[in-house]
């Protein structure tokens, strides 16, 4: 990944109704060193981020991104971030960033240095890898337990589950592990027996005519382009939902996708042993949906 732009912001607060923040804004070398070693986001992980996809300098739906920001904050005690203040970064970013093409604009929230100054933010730029071959000829998946039941998030909200946090070791050790058994991706599952999400994406299942996603509950994160998608789906007709999908459903699917802001909607081929079919038409729509300009 080539970094092409980054911005260290110095966060205000929510009641600072300022119309230009630029001057909270330091724009840094992405290929110099800007941390400091007392920095909790690289100690601990203890801070928020999200990812937004961008197609031909355009940022995608950075409102639902920005809204996910503020929720991960509230769930992690996180000072709340001032959205406008964010959102004229991004648009900073932008400018800096992909013109043609795309790319990504990542949103970074730490609880800052021990002892202070608290908290730390910054955004960066970069070109966005090349997704034609997942998109196209699609991944096969393993289902792996995430090993917590459907109703923990309830039980144990310490757990931090449902928010973005920096803390994904166990997300990049479900990937490693998936192609330890020779697939691309992981779909997580609950203890008790119940569909999650990947570990950087959102699933969404196809039976006939119906679209369906997990439930955000049990510790999913939303996915802002599962969203996205199924307020597409909508206008054209479809019937979509949200609900609690048992494991052995998976193989009955029609169809499956795992959808992201930056990947968008990769087809599914297999689910462990049981192969899925890839809906080629549906996919290309999907993609061609998911890459023109969206606020």
């Amino acid at each position: 990944m080539t970094w092409r732009f980054a911005l260290v912001i110095q966060p205000a607060g929510v009641d600072d109704d300022r119309r230009d923040f630029s001057a909270t804004f330091r724009t840094i070398d992405p290929a110099e060193p800007a941390l400091s070693v007392g920095e909790l986001s690289t100690q601990r992980g203890d801070g928020i981020f999200e990812s937004i996809g961008v197609v031909d300098g355009h940022p995608q739906e950075v409102a639902a991104h920005l809204d996910r920001l503020a929720h991960s904050a509230e769930i992690c005690d996180l000072p709340a971030p001032n959205l406008e203040q964010w959102r004229q970064a991004v648009a900073r970013a932008a400018e800096h960033g992909e013109r043609r093409g795309e790319g990504v604009i990542k949103l970074i929230l730490s609880r800052g240095v021990e002892h202070g100054p608290a908290p730390t933010a910054w955004v960066t730029a970069s070109a966005a890898a090349d997704f034609t071959v997942p998109r196209t000829q699609g991944i096969r998946v393993v289902t792996l337990d995430r090993g917590y039941a459907s109703d923990v998030p309830d039980r144990a909200p310490w757990l931090l589950l449902g928010a973005k946090t920096l803390s994904y070791a166990v997300n990049m050790a479900a990937i490693r592990e998936a192609k330890a058994r020779g697939a691309d991706d992981a779909i997580f599952v609950t203890s008790d027996g119940y569909v999650l999400e990947a570990p950087t994406a959102s699933l969404i299942l196809k039976f006939g005519d119906r679209f369906t996603t997990p439930a955000p509950t049990g510790g999913i994160l939303r996915g802002t382009t599962q969203q996205s998608l199924f307020d597409h789906l909508r206008e054209e007709g479809y019937e979509t939902a949200e609900e609690l999908i048992p494991v052995d459903l998976l193989a009955r699917a029609d169809a499956a996708w795992l959808v992201s802001s930056v990947r968008l909607a990769a087809p599914v081929t297999a689910i462990d042993d049981t192969r899925i079919e890839l809906d080629s038409g549906l996919t290309q729509a999907f993609n061609r949906y998911l890459l023109t300009p969206r606020d």
